[in-house]
């Protein structure tokens, strides 16, 4: 059994790290065709793409990054390990967007607003999965956007009807 199929398995409230689970009934037009979802955050989708097989995506309709669809770790460990060190998977996905100093308001800020539940949810996450916290997430997802091609991305044709790109 592999990381993602035990965290499945600990059948947890993952809205509280902002990854509730849910099937993808509508998708949104930037939603990758062949995304296999990870959770939600309200419309942003966390999810797998074989295109690129291990490394875990945020797909985000109301993106404030010059792209709908971005890496966020190399492996579902690391996203993990990211959500420990940040409290949620929110800080991760606004990274793609954000400079470290917005980045560790951001951080600081939710923080702040972290409940006992969620605490221990993280908490349990960390022994459950064997797992620590990422020590430089900025840095960790900012690299991995930096370098990444994300021309396999097979999108819906909606993608490209709202964007008015050719096919």
């Amino acid at each position: 059994m592999d990381l993602f199929e035990q965290y499945r398995a600990l059948n947890l409230d993952g809205s509280l790290i902002a990854l509730a689970y849910a099937e993808m009934e509508q998708p949104y037009f930037c939603y990758p065709q062949n995304a296999k979802t990870i959770g939600f955050e309200g419309c942003i989708l966390y999810c797998f793409l074989p295109e690129y097989p291990g490394m875990v995506f945020a797909a985000n309709p109301e993106s404030c990054a010059d792209t709908y669809v971005y890496p966020l770790a190399a492996s579902f460990a690391d996203f993990m390990r990211l959500i420990l060190a940040c409290g949620s998977a929110n800080p991760v996905e606004q990274i793609a967007w954000m400079d470290q100093a917005q980045f560790e308001q951001h951080l600081k800020r939710e923080k702040e607003a972290q409940t006992l539940e969620q605490k221990a949810l993280l908490s349990f996450l960390a022994r459950a999965l064997e797992l620590t916290p990422m020590a430089h997430p900025f840095e960790y997802v900012k690299a991995l956007q930096a370098d990444f091609d994300g021309s396999k991305i097979q999108y819906r044709d909606a993608y490209y009807d709202v964007l008015g790109i050719p096919r």
